[in-house]
């Protein structure tokens, strides 16, 4: 069942896609719209595809029992599976939910979804294409955040500044998750009936995880259509230099701009190669994270409003301190 708010925002983004296309005042918008569309459906995709098959064949005590834990590890493990995770920012968001409802810790969702955009082993292979050793600055940094951001929401979940997962199941000390795969496969018979129950339960599970997320992204690819459309470029590039203006806008536009990591990666190089500001570059790729309203809005509506606030107010800082480190020093 689909909540009647997420079919309106569905049927609206479908009807101004329409009226974009036939009216050529807003031919532009349309151009944009799909444009939008083409970067970011198969990560949206491929996220709901893996949410399906965590919300299939991942129990509940395998997350709990992995990222659960008021350990520094659970934190270390989270940020691990984000670096092993090839999809892009909308793709994570839909696995990070996925793993929120299998029982996985806020911190540990907090920490997964800032490390896994930007620090996977795809993306970490593109950066390097494009700015060569200075990646390496990028792939420590965003780790680096993802880690510190953990740990404080770690602090902030002790002291019951977030909330709790309520989805979350006590798991014996003794529990071995090899043992108990070893067993499931053994008991698992390998026939058609079994396949097509197996595909029904993925397709569910990504069809329920689609009508909680998809409907935020539609938003953010409306409004960054819009800019997309009708702010210049050079708009961007005359406001975007080395400076503490230059890191604002430089962070209001990642805030605005949706587009995945992989896209957005030739506009930071783009920033980089126009105005020489490396820390303008880096704020870009990793504020869009950490400040952009699509991540906060699907956190505040399927986590918590305190866990959605805190996100910029705990990674904002950081990244902007290191974005002003790195045009000083680089």
């Amino acid at each position: 069942m689909v909540p009647p708010a997420n079919l309106h925002c569905f049927g609206v983004f479908i009807l101004i896609l329409a009226a974009s296309r036939s009216y050529t005042p807003l031919n532009p918008l349309y151009h944009s719209m799909v444009e939008y569309l083409g970067l970011m459906w198969w990560a949206v995709g491929l996220g709901l595809l893996i949410g399906g098959l965590i919300e299939y064949f991942i129990p509940r005590e395998y997350i709990s029992k992995m990222l659960s834990k008021k350990e520094g590890k659970t934190i270390f493990y989270a940020v691990g599976l984000g670096f092993l995770m090839s999809a892009c920012s909308h793709g994570i968001l839909a696995i990070a939910i996925q793993l929120y409802r299998k029982g996985a810790s806020v911190p540990a969702v907090v920490a997964f979804l800032m490390a896994a955009p930007w620090a996977n082993m795809t993306y970490t292979l593109l950066l390097f294409s494009l700015f060569g050793l200075k990646a390496f600055y990028i792939i420590f940094s965003a780790i680096l955040i993802a880690l510190t951001t953990g740990f404080t929401y770690q602090s902030l979940d002790s002291r019951g500044k977030v909330e709790r997962n309520t989805n979350t199941l006590r798991v014996r000390e003794d529990f071995s998750i090899r043992r108990d795969v070893k067993a499931r496969i053994e008991k698992y018979k390998f026939e058609r009936k079994d396949a097509g129950r197996a595909l029904a339960g993925i397709m569910h599970g990504g069809w329920s995880l689609a009508t909680m997320i998809v409907w935020w992204i539609l938003i953010g690819i409306m409004a960054a259509s819009i800019i997309g459309a009708y702010v210049p470029p050079h708009v961007f590039m005359t406001y975007l230099g080395p400076t503490i203006l230059g890191l604002a806008v430089t962070l209001a536009a990642a805030t605005i701009i949706e587009v995945c990591s992989e896209g957005s990666s030739p506009i930071a190089f783009e920033i980089f190669r126009q105005t020489g500001a490396f820390g303008n570059s880096f704020v870009f790729l990793m504020a869009g994270v950490a400040t952009d309203y699509t991540e906060i809005g699907i956190l505040w509506t399927n986590v918590g409003r305190r866990t959605a606030l805190w996100l910029p107010v705990v990674a904002g800082p950081q990244i902007i301190v290191l974005g002003y480190l790195f045009n000083a020093l680089l």
